[in-house]
């Protein structure tokens, strides 16, 4: 159709001729109210971020003396984020002659990454920046799969009363 007849037709219905693809050749065009077009389109495009998952990157410090009380506590804090689908950041800081040891510094990351396991995987492997080395993990498609919190089951306060008698299971020979 013609660009004047279909405005024309608009304008008739009391409407607006709204380009719906100006790269289609030719070009489609749409007889729709012009607000409620852009109503729904400011609506989908809401929607559509409201379902996106924002990674942030959780940062978990270690030093070359760090006891191992401290570890499990920070390993566990990075399992936790890994759970959550965030990503983790492993970084620790050598201070004056602990430069000397970058071997321990490097024994502690890579522990940290073993003792992680199936939670996360590497991203970037350990390495050195400055003082600083650091490794990032990534949660894993396993951890990703597991819902952040599962239901828990009812149970039933002490004044309910069974309606099932409970039977106990047979004994294995």
């Amino acid at each position: 159709m013609a660009p004047f007849d279909a405005l024309k037709m608009a304008r008739e219905r009391s409407l607006d001729l709204v380009e719906i693809s100006p790269n289609a050749v030719p070009p489609v065009c749409k007889i729709q109210d012009y607000g409620k077009f852009l109503y729904e389109k400011d609506k989908s495009d809401r929607a559509a971020r409201k379902k996106q998952k924002v990674i942030v990157i959780k940062e978990v410090k270690f030093s070359v003396t760090v006891d191992e009380h401290d570890y499990q506590t920070k390993k566990n804090q990075a399992v936790r984020f890994l759970g959550e689908g965030d990503k983790v950041k492993a970084s620790l800081r050598f201070k004056g002659r602990q430069m000397a040891h970058r071997d321990l510094g490097y024994k502690i990351i890579n522990r940290l990454i073993l003792d992680i396991g199936d939670a996360g995987l590497v991203e970037f492997m350990p390495r050195m920046e400055g003082t600083t080395l650091h490794a990032i993990l990534a949660p894993s498609k396993k951890a990703e799969a597991v819902p952040k919190k599962a239901a828990t089951p009812a149970v039933p306060s002490a004044n309910a009363k069974a309606t099932e008698p409970v039977t106990p299971a047979p004994a294995q020979a």
